[in-house]
Protein backbone atom coordinates (compact mmCIF):
# COMPACT_ATOMS: atom_id res chain seq x y z
CA UNK A 1 0.00 0.00 0.00
CA UNK A 2 1.53 3.31 -1.07
CA UNK A 3 1.29 6.56 0.91
CA UNK A 4 -1.67 7.87 -1.14
CA UNK A 5 -3.66 4.64 -0.63
CA UNK A 6 -2.83 4.64 3.06
CA UNK A 7 -4.03 8.20 3.55
CA UNK A 8 -7.26 7.55 1.65
CA UNK A 9 -7.93 4.44 3.75
CA UNK A 10 -7.27 6.13 7.08
CA UNK A 11 -9.34 9.15 6.05
CA UNK A 12 -12.19 6.84 5.15
CA UNK A 13 -11.92 5.10 8.51
CA UNK A 14 -11.91 8.46 10.27
CA UNK A 15 -15.03 9.53 8.37
CA UNK A 16 -16.81 6.34 9.38
CA UNK A 17 -15.77 7.00 12.95
CA UNK A 18 -17.18 10.53 12.87
CA UNK A 19 -20.44 9.33 11.37
CA UNK A 20 -20.64 6.61 14.00
CA UNK A 21 -20.01 9.13 16.76
CA UNK A 22 -22.72 11.43 15.43
CA UNK A 23 -25.15 8.52 15.20
CA UNK A 24 -24.30 7.47 18.75
CA UNK A 25 -24.66 11.02 20.01
CA UNK A 26 -28.19 11.23 18.64
CA UNK A 27 -29.38 7.72 19.38
CA UNK A 28 -32.54 9.19 20.93
CA UNK A 29 -34.58 12.22 19.99
CA UNK A 30 -35.30 13.11 23.60
CA UNK A 31 -34.30 11.93 27.04
CA UNK A 32 -36.10 12.95 30.23
CA UNK A 33 -33.40 12.70 32.89
CA UNK A 34 -33.81 11.82 36.54
CA UNK A 35 -37.56 12.24 36.98
CA UNK A 36 -39.75 10.19 39.30
CA UNK A 37 -41.64 7.96 36.89
CA UNK A 38 -45.13 6.91 37.94
CA UNK A 39 -46.57 4.48 35.40
CA UNK A 40 -49.27 2.31 36.99
CA UNK A 41 -49.77 0.35 33.76
CA UNK A 42 -46.28 -1.15 34.16
CA UNK A 43 -46.19 -1.04 37.97
CA UNK A 44 -43.33 1.47 37.95
CA UNK A 45 -42.94 4.08 40.69
CA UNK A 46 -39.28 5.09 40.87
CA UNK A 47 -36.66 7.54 39.66
CA UNK A 48 -35.83 6.68 36.05
CA UNK A 49 -34.61 8.15 32.78
CA UNK A 50 -37.03 7.96 29.85
CA UNK A 51 -35.74 7.91 26.28
CA UNK A 52 -37.84 8.68 23.24
CA UNK A 53 -37.20 7.99 19.55
CA UNK A 54 -39.44 8.28 16.50
CA UNK A 55 -42.41 9.31 18.61
CA UNK A 56 -42.24 6.19 20.80
CA UNK A 57 -40.95 5.32 24.24
CA UNK A 58 -37.58 3.75 23.44
CA UNK A 59 -36.16 2.99 26.88
CA UNK A 60 -36.87 3.41 30.57
CA UNK A 61 -33.90 2.77 32.83
CA UNK A 62 -32.14 3.92 35.98
CA UNK A 63 -29.53 5.64 33.83
CA UNK A 64 -29.52 6.25 30.10
CA UNK A 65 -26.10 7.49 28.99
CA UNK A 66 -26.59 7.25 25.23
CA UNK A 67 -26.76 10.58 23.48
CA UNK A 68 -29.93 12.42 22.57
CA UNK A 69 -30.78 15.32 20.31
CA UNK A 70 -32.49 16.94 23.30
CA UNK A 71 -32.31 16.33 27.04
CA UNK A 72 -34.76 17.65 29.62
CA UNK A 73 -33.80 17.74 33.27
CA UNK A 74 -36.76 16.14 35.07
CA UNK A 75 -35.11 15.84 38.49
CA UNK A 76 -37.56 16.61 41.25
CA UNK A 77 -40.52 16.23 38.88
CA UNK A 78 -43.03 13.46 38.35
CA UNK A 79 -42.97 11.88 34.90
CA UNK A 80 -46.27 10.23 34.05
CA UNK A 81 -48.06 9.15 30.89
CA UNK A 82 -49.91 11.93 29.12
CA UNK A 83 -53.30 12.35 30.76
CA UNK A 84 -56.55 11.37 29.04
CA UNK A 85 -59.58 13.49 29.91
CA UNK A 86 -62.63 11.38 29.07
CA UNK A 87 -65.14 14.14 29.90
CA UNK A 88 -64.18 17.47 28.38
CA UNK A 89 -65.56 20.16 26.10
CA UNK A 90 -62.17 21.22 24.76
CA UNK A 91 -63.01 20.26 21.19
CA UNK A 92 -65.84 22.77 21.10
CA UNK A 93 -63.64 25.59 22.42
CA UNK A 94 -61.29 27.62 20.24
CA UNK A 95 -57.80 27.03 21.57
CA UNK A 96 -59.07 24.47 24.09
CA UNK A 97 -56.94 21.52 22.95
CA UNK A 98 -53.75 23.62 23.11
CA UNK A 99 -54.59 24.78 26.65
CA UNK A 100 -55.10 21.14 27.58
CA UNK A 101 -51.67 20.22 26.23
CA UNK A 102 -50.17 22.87 28.49
CA UNK A 103 -51.87 21.08 31.41
CA UNK A 104 -50.42 17.69 30.39
CA UNK A 105 -53.57 16.38 28.67
CA UNK A 106 -52.54 14.52 25.51
CA UNK A 107 -55.90 12.92 24.76
CA UNK A 108 -59.49 13.94 25.39
CA UNK A 109 -63.11 13.11 24.70
CA UNK A 110 -65.46 15.96 23.89
CA UNK A 111 -68.47 14.68 25.81
CA UNK A 112 -71.68 15.81 24.19
CA UNK A 113 -71.01 19.39 23.17
CA UNK A 114 -72.97 18.93 19.97
CA UNK A 115 -75.66 16.74 18.49
CA UNK A 116 -76.35 15.50 14.98
CA UNK A 117 -77.20 18.92 13.54
CA UNK A 118 -73.75 20.41 14.20
CA UNK A 119 -71.57 17.38 14.67
CA UNK A 120 -69.73 17.77 11.35
CA UNK A 121 -68.14 21.06 12.46
CA UNK A 122 -67.09 19.61 15.81
CA UNK A 123 -65.55 16.55 14.19
CA UNK A 124 -63.54 18.80 11.87
CA UNK A 125 -62.29 20.86 14.82
CA UNK A 126 -61.28 17.76 16.76
CA UNK A 127 -59.43 16.27 13.79
CA UNK A 128 -57.51 19.52 13.32
CA UNK A 129 -56.37 19.61 16.94
CA UNK A 130 -52.81 18.88 18.03
CA UNK A 131 -53.54 15.85 20.22
CA UNK A 132 -55.80 12.83 19.91
CA UNK A 133 -59.42 13.83 20.41
CA UNK A 134 -62.65 11.90 20.12
CA UNK A 135 -66.34 12.81 20.42
CA UNK A 136 -69.46 11.65 22.22
CA UNK A 137 -72.48 12.82 20.25
CA UNK A 138 -75.21 14.50 22.27
CA UNK A 139 -78.54 12.71 22.28
CA UNK A 140 -80.31 15.93 21.35
CA UNK A 141 -79.75 16.94 17.74
CA UNK A 142 -78.79 20.52 18.66
CA UNK A 143 -76.34 19.56 21.41
CA UNK A 144 -75.99 21.27 24.78
CA UNK A 145 -78.64 23.82 25.71
CA UNK A 146 -78.42 26.02 28.82
CA UNK A 147 -82.12 25.41 29.57
CA UNK A 148 -81.86 21.65 29.23
CA UNK A 149 -81.80 19.79 25.97
CA UNK A 150 -84.08 16.83 26.71
CA UNK A 151 -87.23 18.56 27.95
CA UNK A 152 -88.65 17.90 24.48
CA UNK A 153 -87.84 14.39 23.25
CA UNK A 154 -88.94 15.25 19.74
CA UNK A 155 -85.37 16.50 19.32
CA UNK A 156 -83.82 13.24 20.51
CA UNK A 157 -83.81 11.83 16.99
CA UNK A 158 -82.42 8.29 16.84
CA UNK A 159 -82.14 8.13 13.05
CA UNK A 160 -80.27 11.44 12.76
CA UNK A 161 -77.80 10.44 15.46
CA UNK A 162 -77.15 7.07 13.83
CA UNK A 163 -76.52 8.75 10.48
CA UNK A 164 -74.06 11.15 12.08
CA UNK A 165 -72.17 8.30 13.73
CA UNK A 166 -72.03 6.40 10.43
CA UNK A 167 -70.45 9.46 8.76
CA UNK A 168 -67.84 9.87 11.46
CA UNK A 169 -67.31 6.41 12.87
CA UNK A 170 -63.58 7.12 13.26
CA UNK A 171 -64.15 10.05 15.62
CA UNK A 172 -67.52 9.49 17.32
CA UNK A 173 -66.96 6.87 20.00
CA UNK A 174 -70.17 7.04 22.05
CA UNK A 175 -73.35 8.86 23.01
CA UNK A 176 -73.83 11.40 25.82
CA UNK A 177 -77.14 11.82 27.67
CA UNK A 178 -77.56 14.35 30.48
CA UNK A 179 -80.27 13.07 32.80
CA UNK A 180 -80.57 15.63 35.60
CA UNK A 181 -84.00 17.13 36.27
CA UNK A 182 -83.05 20.54 34.87
CA UNK A 183 -81.96 18.89 31.62
CA UNK A 184 -84.33 15.97 31.02
CA UNK A 185 -87.21 16.60 33.41
CA UNK A 186 -89.48 13.54 33.45
CA UNK A 187 -87.88 12.20 30.26
CA UNK A 188 -84.73 10.73 31.81
CA UNK A 189 -85.61 7.03 31.42
CA UNK A 190 -86.90 7.39 27.87
CA UNK A 191 -83.89 9.51 26.97
CA UNK A 192 -81.55 6.79 28.19
CA UNK A 193 -83.47 4.16 26.25
CA UNK A 194 -83.09 6.22 23.09
CA UNK A 195 -79.39 6.67 23.73
CA UNK A 196 -79.01 2.89 23.98
CA UNK A 197 -81.06 2.49 20.81
CA UNK A 198 -78.57 4.72 19.00
CA UNK A 199 -75.53 2.97 20.49
CA UNK A 200 -76.55 -0.67 19.98
CA UNK A 201 -76.01 -1.06 16.20
CA UNK A 202 -72.49 0.36 16.52
CA UNK A 203 -71.51 -1.41 19.73
CA UNK A 204 -70.80 1.96 21.36
CA UNK A 205 -71.00 3.00 25.01
CA UNK A 206 -73.35 5.57 26.50
CA UNK A 207 -72.12 8.14 29.00
CA UNK A 208 -74.79 9.42 31.37
CA UNK A 209 -74.63 12.59 33.42
CA UNK A 210 -76.14 11.58 36.77
CA UNK A 211 -77.35 13.35 39.90
CA UNK A 212 -80.56 15.25 40.73
CA UNK A 213 -82.64 13.15 38.33
CA UNK A 214 -86.42 12.73 38.54
CA UNK A 215 -86.28 8.95 38.27
CA UNK A 216 -84.51 6.86 40.92
CA UNK A 217 -80.85 6.30 40.17
CA UNK A 218 -81.39 2.56 40.56
CA UNK A 219 -83.83 2.64 37.64
CA UNK A 220 -81.25 4.38 35.45
CA UNK A 221 -78.45 2.02 36.53
CA UNK A 222 -80.54 -0.94 35.39
CA UNK A 223 -80.46 0.38 31.81
CA UNK A 224 -76.66 0.55 31.62
CA UNK A 225 -74.57 -2.12 29.92
CA UNK A 226 -70.94 -3.17 30.18
CA UNK A 227 -68.70 -0.37 28.93
CA UNK A 228 -71.14 2.44 29.64
CA UNK A 229 -69.90 5.38 31.72
CA UNK A 230 -71.49 7.18 34.67
CA UNK A 231 -70.02 10.64 35.10
CA UNK A 232 -70.32 13.04 38.07
CA UNK A 233 -70.21 10.24 40.66
CA UNK A 234 -69.65 12.80 43.47
CA UNK A 235 -72.91 14.64 42.72
CA UNK A 236 -75.06 15.31 45.81
CA UNK A 237 -78.69 14.25 46.38
CA UNK A 238 -81.26 13.85 45.15
CA UNK A 239 -80.23 10.58 43.49
CA UNK A 240 -76.62 10.45 44.64
CA UNK A 241 -74.75 7.13 44.53
CA UNK A 242 -74.90 6.87 48.34
CA UNK A 243 -77.83 6.72 50.73
CA UNK A 244 -78.33 8.86 53.82
CA UNK A 245 -76.24 6.46 55.89
CA UNK A 246 -73.27 6.74 53.53
CA UNK A 247 -73.74 3.33 51.90
CA UNK A 248 -73.21 2.90 48.17
CA UNK A 249 -76.51 2.02 46.50
CA UNK A 250 -76.76 -1.70 45.64
CA UNK A 251 -77.70 -0.83 42.05
CA UNK A 252 -74.46 1.13 41.73
CA UNK A 253 -72.39 -1.75 43.10
CA UNK A 254 -74.10 -4.15 40.68
CA UNK A 255 -73.48 -1.80 37.75
CA UNK A 256 -69.76 -1.72 38.50
CA UNK A 257 -69.68 -5.51 38.78
CA UNK A 258 -71.10 -5.89 35.28
CA UNK A 259 -68.55 -3.51 33.79
CA UNK A 260 -70.00 0.00 34.02
CA UNK A 261 -67.32 2.67 34.53
CA UNK A 262 -67.62 5.44 37.12
CA UNK A 263 -66.01 8.78 36.32
CA UNK A 264 -65.47 11.85 38.48
CA UNK A 265 -66.54 14.56 36.01
CA UNK A 266 -65.62 17.58 38.18
CA UNK A 267 -67.52 20.27 36.23
CA UNK A 268 -68.73 23.62 37.52
CA UNK A 269 -72.31 23.26 38.77
CA UNK A 270 -74.01 20.56 40.79
CA UNK A 271 -71.53 17.74 40.18
CA UNK A 272 -68.87 17.78 42.91
CA UNK A 273 -69.43 18.45 46.60
CA UNK A 274 -66.81 17.83 49.27
CA UNK A 275 -68.99 15.94 51.75
CA UNK A 276 -70.32 13.53 49.12
CA UNK A 277 -66.86 12.87 47.73
CA UNK A 278 -65.54 12.18 51.23
CA UNK A 279 -68.36 9.75 52.01
CA UNK A 280 -68.02 7.90 48.71
CA UNK A 281 -64.28 7.45 49.21
CA UNK A 282 -64.72 6.39 52.83
CA UNK A 283 -67.15 3.76 51.57
CA UNK A 284 -64.33 2.43 49.40
CA UNK A 285 -65.90 3.32 46.07
CA UNK A 286 -63.01 4.94 44.22
CA UNK A 287 -63.56 6.46 40.78
CA UNK A 288 -62.37 4.45 37.81
CA UNK A 289 -61.38 7.65 36.04
CA UNK A 290 -60.91 11.32 36.76
CA UNK A 291 -62.09 13.97 34.33
CA UNK A 292 -62.57 17.71 34.34
CA UNK A 293 -65.77 18.37 32.34
CA UNK A 294 -63.44 21.06 31.00
CA UNK A 295 -64.56 24.49 29.85
CA UNK A 296 -62.54 27.71 29.73
CA UNK A 297 -64.76 29.24 32.43
CA UNK A 298 -64.38 26.27 34.75
CA UNK A 299 -60.62 26.29 34.26
CA UNK A 300 -60.55 29.79 35.74
CA UNK A 301 -63.50 29.89 38.15
CA UNK A 302 -62.82 26.64 40.04
CA UNK A 303 -59.31 25.77 38.85
CA UNK A 304 -60.65 22.83 36.92
CA UNK A 305 -57.48 21.80 35.14
CA UNK A 306 -56.45 18.18 35.27
CA UNK A 307 -53.51 18.45 37.72
CA UNK A 308 -55.73 20.37 40.16
CA UNK A 309 -58.48 17.77 39.89
CA UNK A 310 -55.90 15.10 40.71
CA UNK A 311 -54.69 17.20 43.65
CA UNK A 312 -58.22 17.52 45.04
CA UNK A 313 -58.60 13.74 45.12
CA UNK A 314 -55.20 13.36 46.79
CA UNK A 315 -56.34 15.89 49.37
CA UNK A 316 -59.31 13.58 50.01
CA UNK A 317 -57.05 10.60 50.60
CA UNK A 318 -56.29 8.96 47.28
CA UNK A 319 -52.62 8.25 46.62
CA UNK A 320 -50.57 9.76 43.83
CA UNK A 321 -50.38 6.39 42.10
CA UNK A 322 -54.17 5.98 42.30
CA UNK A 323 -54.94 9.37 40.76
CA UNK A 324 -52.32 8.83 38.05
CA UNK A 325 -53.92 5.48 37.21
CA UNK A 326 -57.33 7.16 36.95
CA UNK A 327 -55.88 9.81 34.65
CA UNK A 328 -53.89 7.48 32.42
CA UNK A 329 -54.15 3.70 32.12
CA UNK A 330 -57.69 3.43 33.49
CA UNK A 331 -58.90 6.16 31.14
CA UNK A 332 -57.19 4.42 28.24
CA UNK A 333 -59.27 1.31 28.89
CA UNK A 334 -62.65 3.03 28.75
CA UNK A 335 -62.62 3.82 25.04
CA UNK A 336 -60.80 1.55 22.53
CA UNK A 337 -59.49 4.60 20.64
CA UNK A 338 -57.06 5.23 23.53
CA UNK A 339 -56.00 1.65 24.26
CA UNK A 340 -52.46 2.31 22.99
CA UNK A 341 -52.03 5.29 25.32
CA UNK A 342 -51.81 5.82 29.05
CA UNK A 343 -48.46 4.11 29.64
CA UNK A 344 -44.71 4.64 29.36
CA UNK A 345 -43.97 1.06 28.38
CA UNK A 346 -41.34 0.68 25.66
CA UNK A 347 -43.02 0.93 22.28
CA UNK A 348 -45.93 3.06 23.48
CA UNK A 349 -46.74 6.41 21.91
CA UNK A 350 -44.50 8.98 23.58
CA UNK A 351 -47.17 11.10 25.25
CA UNK A 352 -45.80 12.25 28.60
CA UNK A 353 -46.69 14.80 31.27
CA UNK A 354 -44.19 16.37 33.67
CA UNK A 355 -45.71 17.50 36.95
CA UNK A 356 -44.28 19.24 39.97
CA UNK A 357 -45.57 18.68 43.50
CA UNK A 358 -45.50 21.90 45.46
CA UNK A 359 -45.94 22.28 49.20
CA UNK A 360 -47.84 25.15 50.76
CA UNK A 361 -51.44 26.17 51.44
CA UNK A 362 -53.69 25.67 48.41
CA UNK A 363 -57.35 26.65 48.49
CA UNK A 364 -59.53 24.21 46.58
CA UNK A 365 -63.19 24.81 45.78
CA UNK A 366 -66.10 22.50 44.91
CA UNK A 367 -69.18 23.24 42.77
CA UNK A 368 -71.00 24.72 45.78
CA UNK A 369 -68.38 27.28 46.78
CA UNK A 370 -67.17 24.95 49.50
CA UNK A 371 -63.50 25.59 50.23
CA UNK A 372 -60.82 23.37 51.67
CA UNK A 373 -57.11 24.02 52.11
CA UNK A 374 -54.62 21.40 50.96
CA UNK A 375 -50.95 21.15 51.86
CA UNK A 376 -49.84 19.99 48.41
CA UNK A 377 -50.81 20.50 44.80
CA UNK A 378 -49.61 19.27 41.43
CA UNK A 379 -48.58 21.77 38.76
CA UNK A 380 -47.83 21.06 35.09
CA UNK A 381 -44.26 21.74 33.95
CA UNK A 382 -44.21 20.48 30.38
CA UNK A 383 -45.63 17.91 28.01
CA UNK A 384 -44.28 15.48 25.47
CA UNK A 385 -46.72 14.98 22.60
CA UNK A 386 -45.89 12.20 20.14
CA UNK A 387 -42.23 12.54 21.09
CA UNK A 388 -41.99 16.34 20.91
CA UNK A 389 -41.12 18.35 24.03
CA UNK A 390 -43.52 21.24 24.71
CA UNK A 391 -42.51 23.36 27.71
CA UNK A 392 -45.37 24.99 29.57
CA UNK A 393 -45.78 28.63 28.57
CA UNK A 394 -44.69 31.13 31.21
Amino acid sequence: MNRREFLMTTAGMALVGVRGAVAAAARYDLVLKGGHVVDPASGLNAVRDVAIADGKIAAVAATIDAGAAQTVDAAGKYVIPGMIDIHSHAGDTKGGPALNIADGVTGYVDAGSRGADKIDDLVAEVKAGPQQGRVLINLRRTGLLPGGELQDLANADVALARAAIARHRDVIIGIKARLSKNVAGNNDVEALRRAQEIATPFGLPVMIHMGQSVSPLSQLMALLKKGDVVTHLFAPPPEAIIDDAGNILPAVVEARKRGVWFDMGHGRGGHFRWDIAEKVLVAGFLPDTLSTDWTPGGRVAQFVDFPTVMSKLMHLGMTLEQVVACATCNAAQVFPAFRDRGTLKVGATADVALLEMRNGAFEFIDNYDGKQTAKQSLFPVGTVLAGKWIPRPA
